[in-house]
């Protein structure tokens, strides 16, 4: 699950238990992601304000393709998994298994460089130029708008720093996606086994 050893649920209490109880309503389980933060809950609570900040000014589709695009760019599969699930509770799974595999037609031109930029930023930043903005752009998006996709990347590389640098197993509950989709996300570690 993890290289730290973590606060099992039944001995949850407290901020802990508080926490590990809004992301078992949350999810239906308690995440892998969730236990290793019973070292730090005020990190969690915090993360929870940025990335709600950060994402509130944004389209949930854009929010989910630059977070699947940052996220496989970092190498993290747990982020790709997840966030590929939330984008099939938006659009379908058909459609959200099209678009990761870059099936022709399943983002437009404007998507896909977005989520080419979001890439670069995510593992590149120091090379991105005017000429990647000027392309955004032109495809009508303002300034805020850009300055919200590099927010949602570089809140992304935190938040998968943690989970990679820490050995966090994406949750079993991804093997339910279909498996030509997971392959493509799992880019990282592999999924828990249970």
């Amino acid at each position: 699950m993890s290289y730290i050893a973590t606060t099992p649920p039944e001995q949850a209490e407290g901020e802990v238990q508080a926490m590990y109880q809004r992301q078992q309503a949350h999810f239906g389980y308690l995440p892998n992601y969730a236990r290793l933060f019973c070292h730090r809950p005020e990190v969690m609570k915090a993360w929870a304000t940025l990335i709600a900040t950060v994402r509130r000014p944004m389209e949930a589709r854009r929010y989910e393709l630059v977070t699947v695009a940052a996220a496989r760019a970092l190498g993290n599969s747990y982020c790709s998994l997840a966030h590929a699930k939330f984008l099939s509770e938006l659009v379908g799974m058909a459609a959200t298994q099209a678009m990761v595999l870059g099936e022709k037609g399943a983002l437009d031109e404007a998507e896909c460089d977005i989520m080419a930029f979001a890439a670069k930023v995510a593992c590149r930043a120091q090379e991105v130029g005017a000429e990647d903005i000027e392309t955004l752009r032109a495809h009508g998006l303002a300034d805020d708008e850009i300055f919200d996709i590099v927010a949602v990347v570089a809140g992304r590389a935190f938040f998968t720093r943690i989970l990679d640098g820490l050995g966090a197993e994406p949750d079993a509950a991804y093997r339910e996606l279909p498996t030509e989709l997971s392959e493509a996300l799992c880019v990282g570690r592999p999924m828990a086994l249970s």
